[in-house]
């Protein structure tokens, strides 16, 4: 029987698909230390700001609405970062803009001069419009996962599922995991997370005998027959497929 040898590029095979190997292997174990890193799951991070802004005095004591600042979270994926004009806006201080009257709100802190040095740069560029502090990002997402946030906020869930009571935080912290796991759970039961659309960012919001809610003449003492109300109403499929957060 005559002897059978294999071609001299089958050699060729083994190291393309090592090299191969060695490269997904590295590539999904950079994915999987991204979708674990501290910064994205890790309940209690708080990275430290370069403007203590304290949300327990804006949206709780002021009881500003988070969309005075986060602007674009209806209409767009992102919540946005604020840029320095909106802080001009309360703390301009002395400067003058043509038909605006901006407030002068402790103008000599120096916890606002990063933006008080923001705000002058774009007066140096003749009007331009200045750009935002170096905000700390506290809840990042792995590149990988794609979250909109107007598609939430439009079906009634509320900043407080994903973000907690930042209304009484003076610096805000990551109070949930974000991991895939709190996301799945939230879609195969939204329920406890619905409610009308427009008091998504009512951070007070709830609904018990005490604080009963009304809509189309029907009473709802608890969130449950609340949040199902909702879910028919506006028309919620918690089914979703992979592509819609892994694109």
């Amino acid at each position: 029987m005559q002897e059978f040898n294999f071609p001299n590029w089958v050699n060729r095979i083994f190291y393309v698909g090592l090299a191969a190997a060695v490269v997904f292997g590295g590539y999904f174990a950079n994915m999987l230390f991204f979708a674990i890193h501290p910064d994205g799951v890790n309940v209690g991070h708080k990275p430290r700001q370069p403007v203590p802004f304290s949300h327990q005095l804006h949206a709780g004591v002021l009881k500003m609405d988070c969309r005075y600042c986060h602007n674009t979270v209806e209409v767009a994926g992102h919540a946005a970062i604020p840029p320095t004009a909106t802080c001009g806006n309360c703390h301009g201080g002395n400067r003058v803009v043509p038909g605006r009257t901006l407030a002068v709100v402790f103008p000599e802190s120096p916890l606002l001069e990063p933006v008080r040095t923001s705000l002058e740069v774009a007066n140096e560029k003749k009007g331009s419009a200045p750009d935002s502090v170096d905000w700390i990002k506290v809840h990042d997402m792995p590149d990988f996962v794609y979250f909109n946030h107007s598609a939430h906020i439009n079906r009634g869930v509320s900043c407080v599922s994903c973000h907690g009571r930042v209304d009484q935080m003076l610096e805000v912290s990551q109070v949930k995991s974000l991991s895939m796991k709190f996301c799945l759970d939230c879609h195969r039961n939204p329920t406890p997370h619905l409610r009308d659309p427009s008091l998504v960012t009512d951070l007070e919001f709830k609904v018990s005998k005490e604080h009963p809610q009304v809509v189309d003449g029907q009473r709802f003492e608890t969130q449950e027959e609340y949040g199902a109300y909702w879910k028919k109403k506006l028309g919620i499929d918690p089914n979703v497929s992979c592509s819609t957060c892994h694109r």
